[in-house]
């Protein structure tokens, strides 16, 4: 099968557009659409549908793609080990963590990692959805539970407990909590319960919805449910590694919590070798050691 067809036509699949999957190959339209129909008649087969407003792939033309997406994935990750077997780190390294994680204890973190190599270029993917490492929708991950894919190195970093936490102003104007049955005064601030988040969270939310409280604010991620409890809002449920940078947040009802949710940090086999992942790794250890160390002081 020739390569340089299947190229053209995954740009073509890719953009569902002979035009701009030209421009993308600095190719005319009528070029792309030779081979696009070149590579059909070599399979004897139908690979798009063709209609005014673009082209749709076909059954047959879905299997190629997702056959030439795989090989593309692949091939980038050949060309990442190339790049990082010179000296220098250098190029984009793709992270995925969850959003309440990036935004709340990565992201702050960063500066140290590029003070040590300040050419770096990092792509922060923050989002709940577990991207698929080994097909290359992202090289790093840090995620609450242990991957599953046997093809990924995986490394355990800490773990997280989910806690109730609230401002001094509001529980000046509020009150104290004494037991779960004071929630019937306050404003309890959470994820939803429907919200992508790992099981123990969801466990220890379902718990205190089970109480009423005064009234409740819903938000679907960590972020906006710290900004909320900051703001004076009311009782927050929040990771505990929170509180290293917002100290002056108080713990209510310390006898509530969830289970224990570890942090894993994975990447696949094949970047084994990499420079850049591996800066980035050594970079995560060192901080969880710092931020362990000062848990314990």
């Amino acid at each position: 099968m020739d390569w340089d067809k299947l190229r053209i036509f995954h740009a073509v699949a890719d953009a569902g557009s002979l035009t701009h999957a030209g421009e993308a190959l600095h190719l005319s339209q009528s070029a792309v659409s030779r081979q696009v129909r070149a590579l059909e008649e070599s399979l004897n087969t139908t690979l798009f549908h063709r209609h005014a407003r673009g082209l749709i792939l076909t059954e047959q033309g879905e299997h190629l793609f997702d056959a030439t997406r795989a090989m593309a994935k692949r091939l980038e990750a050949a060309a990442a080990r190339i790049r990082d077997s010179e000296e220098e780190i250098f190029g984009e390294l793709r992270v995925t963590t969850t959003t309440g994680f990036g935004t709340l204890w990565l992201a702050p973190r960063l500066s140290a990692l590029y003070a040590k190599n300040p050419e770096f270029k990092i792509d922060l993917m923050l989002e709940e959805r577990v991207l698929d490492l080994p097909m290359r929708e992202a090289d790093v991950a840090i995620r609450m539970k242990e991957p599953s894919q046997a093809d990924l190195i995986r490394r355990p970093l800490m773990s997280v407990r989910m806690r109730l936490y609230a401002s001094p102003n509001y529980l000046r104007a509020n009150g104290d909590l004494g037991s779960l049955e004071d929630l019937a005064h306050h404003r309890l601030i959470c994820q939803n319960v429907g919200t992508a988040q790992v099981s123990a969270a969801a466990m220890l939310i379902q718990h205190l919805m089970t109480y009423p409280s005064r009234s409740t604010l819903t938000v679907n991620n960590y972020f906006g449910v710290l900004q909320a409890v900051l703001s004076d809002l009311g009782v927050g449920v929040l990771p505990d590694y929170v509180i290293e940078d917002f100290p002056d947040l108080v713990r209510v009802l310390p006898e509530v919590e969830s289970n224990e949710i570890p942090v894993f940090l994975a990447y696949p086999e094949e970047l084994r070798q990499s420079r850049r992942v591996a800066a980035f790794r050594d970079f995560v250890i060192e901080e969880i050691f710092t931020y362990r160390k000062s848990r314990k002081g």
